[in-house]
């Protein structure tokens, strides 16, 4: 396999593993957030990944 060619694949694997840690932080703010907030803020993901 070529260099260059693993090297971009493990910066957007890396870049993916970035991105789910911070959904997963985001959700984990949301469970530990006030009952309002958790409410408005899963409206707000719907509404934003829709």
């Amino acid at each position: 396999m070529n260099a260059e060619l693993e090297y971009s694949v493990m910066q957007h694997h890396a870049s993916e593993l970035r991105q789910a840690a911070a959904e997963q932080r985001r959700v984990r703010e949301a469970l530990r957030g006030p009952r309002a907030e958790r409410r408005h803020r899963s409206v707000f993901a719907r509404f934003r990944s829709a």
